[in-house]
């Protein structure tokens, strides 16, 4: 067995978001490949307890501050260090400063790889600050992989990488999702009776949910929002003050009731309108459960999954008009819809399987211990 050490700054249970989806799907499958995964994250909950998680082990270190939503931990150097001897490999998730210190501070000589996420595009002032250490670490680690090469052709910073650079879609392990009861499903069939748009994720800066509301304004789709996040309040003022009264804001709900809605759904609604939304794990959901796409190009993995006219369909970004004649057409041709539903379900089978995200991974673990 290859062990192998996950460093990010949240897990579950704490977090439920993409990245962590993804560490966990990793982490999850690995048995099946030989690998042994250990997952490190902060948390204001955190205890010397081990969590086992589905087939592998979790640990905490306490969160002591937060920094631009960065947050840092005293006690993480220790536990890093010690979950590091232990490891074959190393595998980050970028970006994160604090980890870029912890790996200089430490001082671990393993194996490193590095899942580049995402460019770091909101904070242009601290990125200023950040970019020779970000330059360092980038050049210290082993490997680096994307997720999409769509997104390795758009990003500077990865073209000053080219000799270490892979491309590993992300995958999902449909199995691993819960089957919703009937109830759930009676239940949430009696909220939302027909169709309705569907999008999930946590509500961030750069999900694109204000184009999508001006997108909604003198329309009657109804539109359900799953998610919790930084700018809820602001979301729904913003409604309120359109006169927008056909979205409808769930909140955090259980994955059983997010897995109905997946089910119940018409289509699934990706507006994310800037470079932060690197791939798009909710939007690779919406294949999974064979649902029509509609998502932004923003040069990233979103329209790796999504193929204009073939599983969804994709527009500008941060054009509300465009958002709006996409959903009224989708709306307005079922046929077409279940059609780019089906190519969508293909899609995730071909290229976005857990299987096939693990099985690479593997491959590059042993590539790096020399197995």
């Amino acid at each position: 067995m290859i062990k192998v050490l996950h460093f990010f700054k949240t897990y579950h249970p704490d977090t439920m978001g993409g990245i962590e989806q993804f560490i966990f799907q990793l982490a999850r499958g690995g048995g099946r490949f030989g690998i042994e995964s250990t997952v490190l994250s902060l948390s204001e909950h955190a205890d010397d307890q081990v969590m086992e998680m589905d087939g592998h082990r979790a640990y905490r270190a306490k969160i002591d501050f937060q920094i631009a939503s960065t947050p840092f931990s005293f006690s993480c150097f220790k536990k890093f260090k010690a979950l590091a001897e232990e490891a074959d490999v190393i595998h980050y998730q970028f970006p994160w400063p604090f980890m870029d210190i912890v790996h200089f501070v430490t001082q671990v000589k393993k194996p490193t790889i590095v899942s580049y996420q995402s460019d770091i595009i909101r904070q242009k002032n601290l990125l200023k600050l950040y970019r020779p250490l970000q330059r360092k670490f980038l050049s210290s680690v082993d490997m680096i992989v994307a997720s999409s090469p769509n997104y390795v052709v758009t990003s500077d910073v990865l073209a000053e990488f080219p000799d270490k650079v892979r491309v590993i879609p992300i995958g999902l392990d449909k199995a691993s999702y819960p089957e919703p009861a009937t109830n759930r499903l009676h239940y949430w069939q009696s909220q939302f009776k027909g169709r309705f748009f569907l999008f999930v994720g946590v509500l961030r800066y750069y999900k694109g949910l204000h184009i999508l509301i001006e997108a909604a304004r003198g329309t009657d789709y109804p539109i359900v929002i799953v998610g919790a996040g930084p700018i809820e309040a602001e979301l729904k003022a913003q409604a309120a003050a359109l006169g927008v009264t056909n979205i409808h804001f769930l909140g955090f709900l259980a994955d059983e009731d997010k897995i109905a809605l997946l089910r119940l759904c018409y289509c699934m609604l990706f507006p994310s309108h800037l470079r932060s939304e690197a791939f798009g794990i909710s939007l690779l959901e919406g294949a999974m459960f064979g649902k029509p796409l509609i998502s932004s190009e923003i040069g990233t993995g979103t329209t790796f999954i999504n193929i204009a006219g073939e599983t969804g369909l994709v527009v500008p970004p941060s054009d509300a008009d465009a958002l709006r004649q996409a959903m009224r057409y989708l709306w307005e041709h079922p046929q077409q819809a279940e059609e780019m539903g089906r190519n969508a379900e293909i899609r995730y089978w071909h290229y976005f399987t857990a299987d096939k995200m693990v099985a690479s991974y593997a491959e590059l673990y042993r590539e790096l211990v020399k197995v």
